[in-house]
């Protein structure tokens, strides 16, 4: 396994670690590979998967959730929900879930360790961004107290394809689409907390590692997946996370 920059269509391979990256210690190996020929994997291996939900007013709506929030409503994934772009989502069976539905989001990926951070300081410690799929089983969330169960399942966090600096989070378009139908779309500026003020509220918290993902919410439109079923999520300036449904 290794990390790598993108350049075209090629990859250029890294013997740098994900911390030796992040400042800017890029080892370059000599090798360079062409991006169709190698398995992507997800991006970066966090400490944690935080997640924001309700962060678009709309969303909290049609799920029955709070539209208009005094503080953000937090919960968080385990890391073995992460997976690749191209890899495959697996729906549980029906009698432990009938409602399994997708969430694209942008992705804050941490790039150095904070605590109580400032807001006027946090954009300081993103890394870059990437996109997020924060596959949910909505029946099980609306019935459970907490979020936990209906969004823990393996494979319920495709996350990807990489990592994208020196970009805006707080103004990025986000188009799901269903098998090529467009389901969700929205822009970052829609969200009801900012994302300096998420990112200081939740180093209040729990200390920030670096690699750490923070995915910042999903604007409405999120509707049930099936087996058979491609996901597409297209964010603009990072690009396209593309997972199948078995």
């Amino acid at each position: 396994m290794h990390y790598g920059i993108v350049e075209d269509d090629e990859i250029l391979q890294l013997s740098s670690t994900f911390a030796e990256i992040v400042n800017n210690n890029l080892q370059f190996d000599g090798i360079r590979v062409n991006y169709n020929c190698v398995i992507i994997l997800e991006p970066v291996k966090p400490s944690k998967v935080i997640n924001f939900g309700w962060t678009y007013a709309e969303h909290a709506k049609e799920t029955d959730g709070q539209a208009n929030l005094r503080e953000p409503f937090l919960f968080l994934k385990p890391v073995t929900t992460l997976i690749p772009d191209k890899g495959e989502i697996i729906i549980p069976p029906n009698n432990v879930t009938s409602q399994v539905e997708m969430e694209g989001e942008v992705a804050l990926i941490i790039g150095k360790s904070g605590k109580n951070i400032k807001e006027e300081e946090a954009m300081d410690y993103i890394y870059g961004c990437t996109i997020f799929n924060d596959v949910t089983a909505r029946d099980l969330t609306k019935k459970d107290p907490q979020f936990t169960r209906g969004k823990g399942f393996d494979t319920f966090g495709p996350l990807g394809p990489c990592i994208v600096t020196g970009i805006d989070p707080t103004k990025l378009r986000i188009v799901t689409t269903l098998n090529g139908k467009a389901v969700q779309v929205g822009n970052t500026n829609e969200m009801t907390f900012s994302i300096p003020f998420l990112i200081s509220w939740i180093s209040n918290i729990m200390t920030l590692e670096p690699g750490d993902v923070l995915a910042t919410g999903s604007p409405a439109g999120s509707c049930p997946m099936k087996s058979g079923d491609i996901v597409t999520i297209e964010i603009e300036e990072i690009g396209k996370l593309t997972n199948y449904v078995k």
